[in-house]
């Protein structure tokens, strides 16, 4: 199911977001703060296609509840975890390329880019939304795969949270709990819970949304999660090293044994 004029409106609905944000960060001088609306960009368009719909069924309640309740989380997480610390020193380093002017440029270097991104990766909630054929085998398969990822997403969040709130654990590497299967429990949920709303999108008819999942996956891992915050930690952190090599880096399984594990 697609609706161009629907979509074309969360698109809208998303850019507008932005530059409210953007005229936010002006104020505060931080960009970061853009980390915690993302999650709100598809809650925002998860609404407007919900109010758009001309027809609406079970699946599109549930889609709705179920991005009310990833976005609401993730959105709070991020902003108490960055709250007081200031702007994230990766956007720092994008201003410190993007000078002079970066103040007016990051309206689409970051603002803009990131809404345009979420409303490519929105897809999936379109198609589900507009999808009234009854719930059916596929939807709870993708219900349990979004359970699965939240509880990766979620958990590993909390887990790594307080661990790095303990003064003892400073320079230590997180292995523990979710963090012992794979390096990266919150970015494999996170891939779980898009696979889950394209299935949910594929119940519906929707099989040509597959572009979104598989575009965040690719994000995760090669862009913006697994390989930007491993690109020099190994250098920077050697028993990080014997992290990596005993640690799955996205997929959960067991640790394997690695003779330099007496180091951690």
């Amino acid at each position: 199911m697609f609706d161009l004029d629907l979509y074309l409106a969360g698109l809208g609905a998303a850019l507008g977001m932005g530059l409210g944000a953007w005229l936010v960060s002006l104020k505060l001088n931080d960009v970061s703060i853009v980390d915690s609306l993302w999650s709100l960009f598809f809650l925002l368009m998860a609404a407007v296609f919900l109010s758009g719909a001309p027809e609406v069924g079970e699946r599109a309640y549930l889609i709705f509840f179920l991005v009310t309740l990833w976005a609401v989380r993730l959105s709070v997480f991020i902003t108490k975890r960055n709250w007081g610390h200031g702007e994230d020193r990766r956007y720092q380093a994008i201003r410190a390329e993007n000078e002079p002017g970066f103040r007016w440029k990051s309206l689409y270097i970051v603002f803009s880019l990131q809404a345009i991104l979420a409303w490519v990766i929105a897809l999936p909630l379109l198609a589900a939304t507009l999808g009234t054929n009854p719930l059916g085998w596929l939807d709870y398969a993708a219900l349990s795969l979004w359970l699965v990822g939240l509880f990766f997403e979620a958990v590993g969040d909390q887990q790594l949270a307080d661990f790095k709130a303990r003064p003892e654990n400073k320079g230590k590497v997180m292995d523990q709990g979710l963090w012992r299967y794979t390096r990266h429990p919150n970015y494999f949920g996170e891939a779980c819970i898009w696979w889950g709303y394209f299935l949910f999108a594929l119940a519906a008819g929707g099989w040509w949304t597959i572009v979104s999942p598989v575009l965040m996956t690719f994000l995760l891992l090669r862009v913006s999660g697994v390989a930007l915050l491993e690109k020099d930690i190994g250098e920077r952190r050697p028993a990080y090293r014997a992290y990596i090599a005993r640690t799955n880096a996205f997929f959960p399984g067991p640790p394997r044994r690695a003779r330099s594990d007496s180091n951690l």
